[in-house]
């Protein structure tokens, strides 16, 4: 919107009739504008826009037999589950069943009174529920509007104005690196009401930025909050690099920082430091289409009665997390322009892959398992397995080293012997036998085709490096409770994680995202990785 609600206040036929034909015809383009955008907000309903069933009118409902299901959320909608609260116990359940039908009074008995009702609300006179912490400001900084919201001319710096409005930020600063440690900044700021010389008044306004993503909807990003970006950033960090939950980062910030934030501040914190890096998702997926060796791997992931995966996507320089089903159809509509080479494991969903690689790891942990195994079949294919893969790991680092050589016809007839195992295996008797056999020979090709690059990786060990800290967490936090939860957590984790592979300290960049999409400007790339990386 151009115009607010004080200045659209301000038009009148005297104030229109005044502007000359060059100023009026920019006033009209604005007030278009400003009517189309309303007229789209005003058919907004949920079958068009990511809006709750519960936010249409009482007459657009639909019937008591045709009722659809609710989807409000609380204020801890994403919260991890460990901080969910167990229901009150004197509240009643969601679904009541209807009273029973009162017997009717015997004719002689007294007629009680009934109670008045009480209106829903508040009572008058109850105490309401506010921030009680008083903050005293470092600085102060004043927002003057830079021109004129109705004619479009520049507004002088001598202008008259007067304060609006205004809100205390508080924010955390990085000491320099000669004075250790961290401190927080309070800052006042002051909104100014400025007087134009056509004679219209105009607000100066906080930023706002477009939240990209409807899945993190309804946060919004704004300047106008409490907490700033840096002491954001450190919102972001506690619960995803050191998996603490909301109320013990309540604790954390009461008795190291003496600041009292509510667990629905830091939640509406986190969620907004996500919708800000929304935009940074798209340059995460095409650094990771454009490498030419990506490492993939995925473990499960609650998402409140659902069971989903976390994905991750790992290469040289950038690591991207989703959040999704398991299935064909993830790995096709994430990276549809692939080109490079996968590493991965021997699920049969990445088999259609023509270009793939399998780390060796699980087989020769299989292998040992074998060994171990009172079936004498199966100990001697295990050793059998395990001497081959000795073998070829010995052979793959000398080549890493020395002069090129061409060891798939050097170890031939190794392989052969191997494969030939692999066949004679196929339905043994003995289940793990058979299972390692029939993995060798599905995925021969896959998995022996390091013998053609010597340079590429044995092992899947970057990708699942990369899941571990999240096994962890999913032990702790019991995983999200809602896909914007789920949404913001693999954001935010794959650009901490594409820092740190680059090179560079995230919190300090990502505080920099979260200011510039507050203010409604585009946000900073990824840096670069640093030199030698």
């Amino acid at each position: 919107m151009h115009l607010s609600d004080h200045s659209l206040s301000q038009l009148d036929e005297t104030y229109v009739q005044a502007l000359d034909e060059a100023r009026l015809r920019g006033l009209s383009l604005r007030l278009l504008e400003d009517l189309k955008e309303a007229r789209e907000r005003l058919r907004q309903n949920p079958t068009n826009r990511s809006r709750p069933p519960s936010s249409r009118a009482p007459w657009e409902r639909p019937s008591a037999g045709d009722e659809e299901p609710s989807d409000d959320a609380d204020v801890e909608a994403n919260l991890p589950a460990q901080d969910r609260d167990a229901p009150d116990a004197a509240s009643a359940p969601p679904d009541e069943p209807p009273d029973p039908p009162e017997t009717p009074a015997p004719e002689h008995a007294a007629s009680k009174p009934e109670k008045p009702k009480r209106k829903p609300g508040k009572p008058p006179g109850a105490l309401g529920f506010g921030r009680t912490q008083v903050f005293k400001a470092h600085e102060t900084i004043i927002h003057r509007p830079e021109t004129c919201a109705a004619c479009a001319e520049a507004l002088p710096a001598q202008a008259p104005s007067v304060a609006d409005a205004g809100f205390q930020s508080v924010d955390l600063v990085w000491g320099d690196p000669e004075q250790l440690g961290l401190h927080l900044q309070v800052t006042d700021h002051r909104f100014h009401d400025t007087l134009c010389g056509c004679g219209h008044h105009t607000r100066a306004r906080p930023g706002e930025g477009l939240v990209d993503d409807p899945t993190l909807e309804p946060v919004a990003l704004s300047e106008w909050r409490l907490v700033g970006p840096g002491l954001a950033t450190l919102i972001v960090a506690l619960p995803l690099r050191f998996r603490m939950s909301y109320r013990r980062i309540a604790e954390f910030l009461h008795d190291w920082l003496g600041l009292n934030l509510s667990v629905g501040t830091l939640d509406r914190t986190l969620r907004e430091a996500a919708a800000a890096a929304v935009p940074l998702e798209k340059e995460l997926i095409e650094a990771v289409v454009a490498s030419d060796l990506l490492p993939v791997d995925e473990t499960s992931w609650p998402q409140g009665a659902e069971l989903l995966w976390r994905w991750v996507f790992t290469s040289a320089t950038t690591t991207l997390f989703v959040v999704a089903k398991r299935g064909r159809e993830v790995l096709d509509r994430l990276l549809p322009g692939f080109a490079g080479w996968r590493m991965s494991d021997g699920w049969q969903a990445y088999r259609h892959f023509p270009q793939r690689l399998r780390g060796w790891a699980h087989l020769t942990r299989k292998a040992q398992g074998l060994i171990e195994s009172f079936d004498r079949e199966a100990q001697a294919f295990g050793h059998q397995v395990q001497t081959t893969f000795d073998t070829l790991i010995g052979a793959i680092h000398a080549a890493r080293d020395g002069p090129p050589v061409d060891l798939p016809i050097r170890h031939a007839a190794l392989l052969n012997e191997l494969h030939a195992a692999c066949v004679r295996l196929l339905g043994h008797r003995h289940a793990k036998t058979h299972a390692l056999a029939v993995e060798l020979w599905n995925d021969w090709d896959a998995i022996f085709r390091v013998l053609e690059n010597p340079q590429w990786p044995l092992t899947n060990n970057d990708a699942e490096r990369a899941l571990r800290h999240w096994v962890i967490a999913r032990r702790i936090m019991m995983g999200t409770r809602c896909e914007a939860g789920s949404r913001a957590f693999a954001l935010l984790a794959s650009v901490i994680d594409t820092c740190r592979q680059r090179g560079h300290v995230p919190w300090r960049y990502l505080a920099g995202v979260i200011a510039k999409r507050r203010a409604g400007r585009a946000a900073a790339a990824l840096p670069d990785p640093m030199p030698g990386l």
